[in-house]
């Protein structure tokens, strides 16, 4: 039974690359991201529905029928619907982008799960640090399946913001954006059907790659917690990249990013520093993280959240930090600095991000060797 779904979806997946502009898009989120790559997909041609679980915030794209885009992407893009129904948003399509929050993953897959066919495309953007685990295992859980088409973006393609509810700004498209399924033999065949409306996806070796190349792990969550006088005292009102990582807050993201790659090299995963992420995404050199950062034009006018209830404190700790700590310490990896940063942030929100966040029990991971994670991201049961 096995070998007859891996032979319906390579016949559909041979058909949707051989068929340039038939791949119909669902994007589930209608948030900064959501809009804005629903709106670039409808301005290039594609077949796009939305969905929200808010139906309320759908009334103004319903109303103009698709979403207005400025910046370096500038038009009109129609949506064929929006709708707060699952069913309705994924039946007919061929490639579901979930665009949501990370900690949103998990709501996400127990919604979705009824309604998914085996022949259907599902990618996390991104997918921060073992979505890609943690999805499936709810979507096994909640239809015993085994076939399922998951995969995963190492970062979101765009800098975005919402305007408004059916308006989006696109500060800058990435110059590429790494791309892996689970397992990954997938990925030569799942590739060449996003390229065709993103062609900045690149191939990522495996999940392992793309979680592991988490870069909003180190920007987010301690760029906000050391600066949390600053925002409290301005509402946010200073360039959150630019102003925020001074030098010493350079040197701390700089332990926590070395952090992250002995995590990866434990797993036998080569991954750039954040320091060369920058130059590979945005063009940005320099000779240490603070330099490349000044030198990022894409980051000049983003602004610092106006609060530290944020979502990169509320996400990227969870489901990012969390995740990377937990396998360091089941791998053997010491990861002081990113467990300061975490006991912070419980601190401060007074809550227990270790107790909500993707540990390796919730990503299936609890107990496995090095040899075994491997033999499941490249699909050896």
């Amino acid at each position: 039974m096995e070998e007859n779904r891996n032979q319906i979806l390579h016949a559909k997946l041979k058909e949707l690359r051989d068929k340039p502009k038939t791949v119909r898009f669902s994007i589930i989120g209608s948030g900064n991201g959501g809009l804005a790559m629903a709106g670039h997909l409808g301005t290039m041609g594609f077949s796009v529905k939305l969905y929200n679980r808010t139906d309320e915030n759908l009334h103004a794209v319903r109303w103009h029928g698709g979403i207005t885009l400025t910046g370096e992407v500038n038009g009109f893009g129609p949506i064929e619907k929006a709708t707060s129904s699952m069913d309705e948003a994924i039946m007919d399509a061929d490639v579901i982008m979930v665009v949501v929050p990370a900690t949103a993953h998990r709501f996400i897959a127990e919604q979705i799960a009824p309604h998914l066919r085996d022949d259907q495309i599902v990618v996390l953007n991104p997918g921060r640090t073992g979505g890609s685990f943690e999805f499936r295992n709810i979507v096994n859980a909640n239809q015993g399946r085994k076939t399922l088409l998951i995969g995963e973006t190492s970062t979101f393609i765009y800098a975005s913001r919402a305007l408004s509810r059916s308006e989006a700004h696109i500060f800058r498209i990435k110059n590429t954006v790494r791309f892996a399924t689970l397992p990954a033999y997938w990925i030569p065949d799942v590739l060449p059907v996003l390229n065709q409306a993103f062609p900045q996806f690149i191939a990522g070796d495996n999940v392992l790659s793309t979680g592991m190349e988490n870069i909003g792990a180190i920007f987010h969550p301690g760029l906000t917690l050391l600066s949390a006088g600053w925002i409290e005292a301005t509402n946010g009102d200073f360039d959150y990249y630019l102003d925020g990582i001074t030098p010493a807050v350079a040197k701390i993201l700089e332990q926590m990013d070395r952090e992250r790659i002995a995590v990866a090299s434990s797993l036998g995963v080569h991954t750039v520093s954040a320091r060369e992420w920058l130059y590979l995404t945005y063009d940005s050199p320099g000779r240490d993280l603070h330099e490349a950062i000044q030198n990022t034009e894409s980051y000049r006018g983003i602004k610092a959240p106006h609060g530290i209830l944020h979502r990169y404190i509320t996400e990227d700790v969870p489901m990012s930090l969390v995740p990377l700590a937990s396998l360091g310490k089941m791998l053997g990896v010491p990861v002081p600095m990113m467990e300061t940063i975490i006991h912070l942030a419980n601190g401060m929100h007074g809550k227990d991000f270790w107790a909500d966040g993707r540990t390796v029990e919730r990503m299936g991971l609890a107990g496995l060797s090095v040899k075994e994670i491997r033999q499941l991201v490249v699909g050896i049961e």
